[in-house]
């Protein structure tokens, strides 16, 4: 009579693959998940803005944006405000918070005297922190 010593290594083989099936599942679902969100991030006010080869600065994760058009009507967001109301609107806009920064945006058109106006009315509301929007990587009077 014989006793057989079975030994490990005889016919048990662990797969040592890495299983990436769920790994490519979630990576398609964060894929349709930015490709739904990302239109919704951008401002839909037509403007005509000057540009700057500077290289340009990050951009934070809900800006508010204030727009003056070519015809000095104001927006804020996508939506117009009156100019005596620019106050409210941005108290509305900022939740009180008079520290966020407001990304001013300007058609080309607008004149200084306009522009300056809009900034003091921001200051006197306020907030200090403007920051103004441009075109980036053109050289001024280049063809587009």
């Amino acid at each position: 009579m014989a006793i057989r010593i079975r030994h490990s290594s005889d016919d048990l083989h662990e797969a040592h693959e890495i299983n990436v099936t769920p790994f490519i599942d979630v990576m398609l679902v964060l894929l349709i998940i930015f490709m739904v969100t990302a239109p919704l991030t951008t401002v839909n006010v037509p403007v005509d803005l000057p540009s700057s080869t500077e290289k340009p600065t990050p951009r934070p994760d809900d800006p508010l944006f204030l727009t003056i058009k070519a015809d000095h009507g104001l927006a804020l967001g996508e939506e117009d405000v009156a100019p005596n109301a620019l106050a409210g609107a941005m108290e509305k806009a900022s939740k009180g918070n008079r520290d966020e920064r407001i990304f001013l945006r300007a058609d080309k058109t607008v004149d200084y005297g306009t522009l300056m106006g809009v900034m003091d009315k921001l200051r006197a509301a306020g907030f200090l922190k403007v920051a103004l929007v441009n075109l980036q990587g053109q050289e001024e009077g280049a063809e587009q």
